[in-house]
């Protein structure tokens, strides 16, 4: 895709993707970063939305923007909202196809981080496998957060614990600032023309 002026990136997910519980979040710090590259980031994620309300409220939050861009981050939210794997995967199956018939964006799809707790994350690992296969299946980009995730931890000598919140479901800003990075990263071979 060739960068045009006035580009739309929309950021649609749960509480991770609205910056729960921080001051800032990373849909912020792109939306800084972007937005000197003609970028408007738009951010319509919810605190504990999962991907059922991104199928009940696609219309209003998704095809009303027609974003050129589309991140999905749901997952999290999905995992601790005993939401079934398979209706998760066809939740997100069933978004990007509808977002394709009616303006065709570039489609991300990211994970979230790991957890400390071994139940927390065989629960949340399953989601991500998910994204992972539907990224490859219907050809969309895949980010990894939990893997760079878990190489930021272990360059830096940390365990997740120290870039979430009490709450290990959500980064603390410290937490956000490394998903901002790695997206970007993202971002920045999806989309040359970014400088």
């Amino acid at each position: 895709m060739s960068r045009r002026s006035n580009m739309k990136m929309l950021i649609r997910g749960g509480s991770i993707a609205a910056g729960y519980g921080v001051t800032k979040g990373y849909a912020d710090i792109l939306k800084e970063i972007l937005e000197a590259n003609s970028i408007e980031v738009i951010n319509r994620s919810r605190h504990l939305e999962t991907s059922f309300d991104g199928i009940e409220k696609f219309n209003e939050d998704i095809a009303a923007i027609v974003p050129d861009i589309l991140l999905l981050h749901f997952g999290v939210d999905d995992a601790f909202g005993y939401v079934y794997r398979s209706e998760f995967q066809e939740n997100i199956v069933q978004i990007i196809r509808r977002a394709r018939a009616l303006f065709s964006p570039l489609i991300f799809l990211a994970t979230a981080h790991t957890f400390d707790n071994h139940h927390d994350m065989s629960a949340v690992d399953i989601f991500y496998h998910s994204l992972r296969i539907v990224a490859v299946d219907l050809n969309c980009k895949s980010i990894s957060l939990d893997r760079y995730w878990a190489g930021y931890l272990a360059k830096n000598g940390l365990t997740s614990a120290d870039l979430v919140l009490s709450d290990p479901r959500y980064p603390s800003e410290k937490g956000h600032e490394v998903f901002a990075r790695a997206i970007m990263k993202v971002l920045y071979r999806a989309l040359p023309a970014l400088t």
